[in-house]
């Protein structure tokens, strides 16, 4: 069998296309339990400088979302919002993180009345370091995954497969609260 110049480049094409895919899977892994959950300092909703160290001893609820005013993006949002005395209550901290901007946040949050941070996080270092950038895109998109952080910067939960309706009170049960 001949294999032309074009078979052959086509080939060599579908070989690094592959071999690109598993070197990004592998770079491209959520942090898991047990780790130490990577510091960051980023402009939160009101434009404010906020950093991950800020709510030592504290619990984080450090959830990564799409984008602001998308359908599930803002289902989750609002599950959060509607359980948010609870989180109070327990002294939870709750903070949602996408690559949109501060106006962009704005928005969002004053038109269903988010009552906790979102972070800008543009330039996506924060969806990086936390391993939940979205393969296949250029510009910074996260995956839908939520850290549960405890007071000593020790990541004790990882939910990568979420139910956006339902998302805030899963956390709440499985926290026991």
């Amino acid at each position: 069998m001949f294999w032309g110049r074009q078979n052959v480049q086509y080939l060599y094409r579908i070989e690094l296309f592959a071999l690109t895919q598993i070197l990004l899977k592998d770079q491209i892994m959520a942090l898991a339990v047990g780790d130490r959950a990577p510091n960051f300092t980023t402009q939160d909703t009101q434009g404010n400088s906020i950093s991950l160290t800020d709510f030592a001893g504290k619990t984080v609820i450090l959830y990564f979302y799409p984008k602001d005013d998308t359908p599930g993006c803002t289902k989750e949002s609002c599950s959060f919002r509607d359980r948010y005395d609870a989180y109070r209550e327990k002294d939870l901290i709750v903070l949602g993180v996408s690559a949109d901007d501060v106006t962009a946040h704005q928005q969002f949050s004053q038109k269903f009345n988010l009552p906790f941070p979102l972070l800008a996080d543009i330039d996506g270092s924060i969806i990086r370091a936390y391993g939940v950038q979205r393969p296949g895109y250029d510009q910074p998109f996260a995956s839908r995954v939520t850290y549960v952080i405890n007071g000593a910067g020790e990541i004790i939960r990882v939910y990568e497969s979420v139910q956006t309706e339902t998302h805030a009170t899963d956390i709440l049960v499985d926290l026991g609260l």
